[in-house]
């Protein structure tokens, strides 16, 4: 059974919004429209945006390697691996977390920058960058690694900076799993307990932030518009994935999965429309194809 959020806008216009459930079943605290969710993957069309963000103001290139910033910190990496390789999933370097595989001891003890490294570091290389996509969590951990040793800024903060204050989301922020303020839906597993043992306590490059379904829509406005990074196309091509964004029929949609965590927010760029569905418990797949059907109906 679904329980979160959902919403649909046309034309800068609401069109539907709905909360169903539960965000914490012990004190029976009701999710609402303003609840925060967790996101997962979603959180890398943020670090994407955050990265070429950098890249604007001349801190990176998409050429820039991972050796030339990080050093001997993974050996290894390919030395010719650069950010544009990890932006688009072609870099080859071993993922610590695949999404086929259960998650590995400790994933759940990862808080910091350099327990990702660490994880990340022991992982060889699969084939060469550039041969072909292939979805790995851990290239978006490095992409975050990389952004925040060239600016300075922890990244949780660096995302704040370069995407959250421009794009006016004061409600999306990178939170420990283990200390979830009010207002903030806890995810649940199948079988009914909390996934605060199933995560990350504090989230980083590939995942983990959290946000509102307001958030999320001020966020495509703002990038659409030019206020996060400049030439926002750039995200948006690919065949089947772009810069931290899949690539759908008519636009672009971030997508996130984890134990106790489902997200899905579709923009179609042409049509001005964005819908969106969270859930701390069930899928969003079914509540999604609702909103595509009920867009396409109030055309």
């Amino acid at each position: 059974m679904f329980t979160g959020v959902a919403r649909a806008d046309r034309g800068g216009e609401v069109v539907f919004a709905e909360a169903r459930g539960l965000a914490h079943r012990a004190h029976g605290v009701a999710n609402t429209l303003e609840t925060r969710f967790a996101l997962a993957s979603g959180t890398k069309g943020f670090t994407a945006a955050t990265v070429l963000s950098l890249v604007d103001s001349g801190l990176l290139t998409e050429s820039t390697t991972v050796r030339s910033v990080l050093g001997a910190e993974l050996p290894l990496v390919h030395p010719e691996v650069t950010v544009g390789h990890l932006l688009r999933h072609t870099s080859g370097i071993g993922d610590y977390c695949p999404d086929d595989e259960d998650p590995p001891p400790g994933q759940c003890l990862l808080a910091s920058t350099s327990d990702y490294l660490a994880a990340v570091a022991p992982c060889p290389t699969a084939f060469p960058p550039g041969e072909r996509f292939s979805y790995n969590n851990g290239g978006y951990v490095v992409l975050g690694a990389i952004a925040e040793r060239v600016s300075g800024v922890a990244f949780p903060d660096l995302v704040r900076e370069r995407v959250c204050e421009p794009a006016g989301m004061p409600d999306t922020a990178f939170l420990r799993s283990d200390d979830l303020p009010a207002g903030v839906a806890t995810g649940y597993l199948e079988d009914g307990r909390t996934n605060v043992f199933a995560i990350p306590v504090l989230g980083h490059g590939d995942g983990g932030i959290y946000s509102t379904v307001a958030d999320i829509h001020a966020f495509w406005r703002a990038l659409v518009a030019g206020r996060i990074i400049s030439a926002p196309e750039r995200m948006f091509a690919g065949e089947e994935y772009g810069l931290g964004l899949w690539v759908v029929p008519g636009g672009v949609a971030l997508e996130g999965g984890d134990a106790g965590v489902n997200f899905r927010s579709v923009h179609l760029v042409e049509r001005d429309t964005t819908y969106t569905v969270i859930a701390n418990a069930g899928g969003v797949m079914a509540m999604s194809r609702y909103l595509a059907d009920l867009v396409d109906a109030a055309l």
